[in-house]
């Protein structure tokens, strides 16, 4: 027993030397920032993303969320649920015009479907991004930085790179890494290029099993490496989206390492994630260009939000 116990402070201490010998901090956005990419949004921004509409046309890009949504197990309780027909509202009229309603209740996970994965989501060794110490902001009541309710308005150009198209496939098998190679690769085959400020969305066709084989979905998947992940970085792009669970490959490509691209993108760079992003019609249309456009319910210290983004073309 004593052994085990020296054995985990010996990798305690061998995580805290790591984390510091990093040292992600402070932010180019200066010591006090919480934003992360989101600095980057406004107008000059959203009107770059205004001139990319030609057609009008309108894209959801969020998935239904409901009792069935995948949700990894393991962790925490992870699960979704309403209720309608609350006490005191079926079969009940008011006033002299007999006025009925109903009312609805959520009991649930905030980062079920689609979901925005926010700064205070992924730390390294318990601290987050900025340098920030999740022992000095999470609390049980919600998070005293980093918390959905200070996003502002998102609006940017959005690029959709089809990766399964571009690797010749109608969708990416488990444990396929999307790198730097592959990302050029697509941006070159489709004729677009990934630059500062962008949201970018990647196809990988991985969302179609998500009904017909849940387990599946959410147990493995293709996605981000880690060399994807900082040449997205590098690029300084916004957010980045895929159609699957967790962003990144699954299983990892060091099996021993645990989601190291969401350290990457959302710990050491401030780079927000969008999950389960339903991006089958925007590859069907060949739609590589369009206006991103997204406001999360401005819930206070929440970490994480169900979303429905729009991509307008």
């Amino acid at each position: 027993m004593i052994r085990t116990l020296l054995l985990i402070g010996a990798l305690a201490t061998a995580t805290n030397a790591a984390a510091e010998e990093r040292k992600w901090w402070p932010s180019k956005w200066g010591a006090d920032d919480t934003l992360g990419s989101f600095n980057m949004l406004g107008p000059e921004l959203t009107m770059k993303a205004v001139k990319l509409v030609k057609t009008g046309k309108t894209y959801r890009l969020g998935i239904e969320t409901n009792r069935d949504t995948p949700t990894p197990k393991g962790w925490t309780p992870r699960s979704f649920d309403i209720t309608v027909l609350l006490p005191n509202q079926d079969g009940v009229s008011l006033g002299d015009n007999h006025f009925n309603f109903y009312d609805d209740r959520m009991d649930g996970w905030m980062g079920i479907g689609s979901q925005v994965d926010g700064l205070g989501h992924a730390g390294t060794d318990g601290v987050y991004y900025n340098g920030f110490k999740g022992k000095d902001f999470a609390t049980a009541g919600g998070l005293r930085k980093m918390g959905v309710e200070a996003y502002p308005p998102i609006v940017s150009r959005g690029v959709l790179l089809d990766m399964a198209a571009c690797m010749g496939q109608d969708m990416l098998k488990e444990g396929t890494a999307i790198n730097r190679a592959e990302l050029m690769a697509c941006e070159k085959k489709q004729g677009v290029t990934i630059e500062k400020g962008d949201v970018v969305l990647l196809h990988t066709g991985w969302l179609s099993i998500i009904a017909s084989d849940p387990k599946r979905f959410i147990t493995v998947e293709p996605g981000l490496g880690i060399d994807g992940a900082k040449y997205l970085a590098e690029k300084e792009i916004v957010a980045v989206g895929v159609d699957n669970w967790a962003i990144e490959v699954m299983p990892c490509e060091n099996p021993n390492d645990a989601f190291p691209v969401h350290q990457e993108l959302l710990n050491y760079n401030g780079i927000y994630q969008f999950e389960n992003m339903n991006t089958s019609e925007l590859a069907k249309d060949k739609a590589y260009e369009f206006m991103f456009v997204l406001g999360p319910a401005r819930i206070t210290g929440a970490v994480q939000m169900i979303i429905n983004p729009i991509a307008i073309r």
